[in-house]
């Protein structure tokens, strides 16, 4: 499946999240994410993501592994993506290593998550802000074939405009260049 998805910086968050809340009831939670590559940096340049994510939230704890294969969508940089669920996050990270894959970057991201229906299809909203990048984002994303990704992008435009959020807004800035930056 690919995640087809649109980022934006928001500049009313509070308006935006009064109008998420009207769609959906929000799910808060801390995502830590730890990104990995191959020591030559090859996923990077194959503008491929191994992640490890462990999110905390009202329900507990659970942790994620997730790659991405290259983006089949230049503009939004929607990318197949392959996820499942380790039981154990302190082995996820341990297994990678063991494979030879070396932790890359690791930041927290703060989220309020809001699903529902839009246009026929199930969206996933969410509100992101890391504590080292100024600024709120918006990601709005639908899970759907490849050849759905066109249809599916104009669907969450659509969403993103009722939204109050517009084209200037988009962006293809990646939370791990954002933080990358922070740091040097």
């Amino acid at each position: 499946m690919i995640e087809a998805e649109l980022k934006a910086r928001v500049h009313a968050p509070e308006a935006v999240m009064r109008q998420l809340d009207k769609l959906a009831t929000a799910r808060v939670e801390v995502y830590q994410d730890a990104y990995y590559d191959r020591a030559d940096g090859s996923l990077e340049r194959a503008d491929q993501e191994l992640r490890v994510r462990t999110v905390h939230g009202p329900d507990g704890r659970r942790t994620v592994l997730t790659f991405k294969a290259a983006a089949v969508d230049e503009a939004s940089g929607s990318k197949p993506e392959h996820e499942t669920r380790v039981e154990d996050s302190e082995a996820a990270h341990a297994i990678l290593q063991g494979l030879g894959y070396v932790p890359v970057i690791a930041f927290q991201k703060r989220c309020r998550n809001y699903e529902f229906e839009a246009y026929g299809r199930q969206m996933l909203a969410t509100l992101v802000k890391v504590p080292e990048i100024e600024g709120t984002f918006l990601e709005v994303e639908t899970l759907v074939d490849e050849d759905e990704v066109p249809a599916a992008l104009d669907d969450i435009r659509a969403v993103l405009a009722e939204l109050g959020i517009g084209a200037a807004d988009l962006t293809r800035e990646t939370y791990t260049g954002a933080v990358a930056a922070q740091r040097d």
